[in-house]
């Protein structure tokens, strides 16, 4: 992407722990647990690539979504470098890109698109979530 930087979109689908112990049964319990409840011990996390665009495409394709959350939410970006999107996100942006991913104009039909779809991922299975970065060239 030749732009200005870059937007990309991962998903986190799966997690391992790097060990090469074999953990008792009551060891892995409390290991499984700090897991669920979001602390990383000695985990390694999982990205995959799900979505590419230019900073400024980005840009405009957030004024091109109606005012309200939403946008916040995906602007959030431009404020943080860096955005999560998980399952309590889902409705609230899918709601938001549908009449884009309808009616709008390539490229950000097509992204809209994408992230519909995504999010429709999360809904079947909450453990999975988005992040988003800024890459500044």
């Amino acid at each position: 992407m030749s732009e200005k930087g870059k937007v990309t979109f991962w998903s986190l689908r799966q997690k391992f722990v790097d060990s090469d112990d074999d953990m008792p049964a009551e060891s892995q319990q409390v290991m499984y647990y700090s897991l669920a409840i979001g602390h990383h011990v000695g985990m390694i996390d999982c990205l995959k690539t799900e979505l590419e665009c230019g900073l400024e495409g980005y840009t405009e394709w957030l004024k091109l979504l109606p005012e309200g959350d939403a946008r916040r939410k995906l602007r959030g970006l431009l404020t943080f470098g860096e955005i999560t999107i998980d399952s309590t996100h889902t409705s609230l942006l899918a709601n938001a890109l549908s009449e884009l991913s309808k009616t709008g104009a390539e490229p950000f039909k097509g992204w809209s698109l994408r992230l519909i779809e995504l999010l429709g991922e999360i809904e079947r299975e909450p453990a999975i979530y988005l992040i988003v970065k800024r890459q500044v060239a």
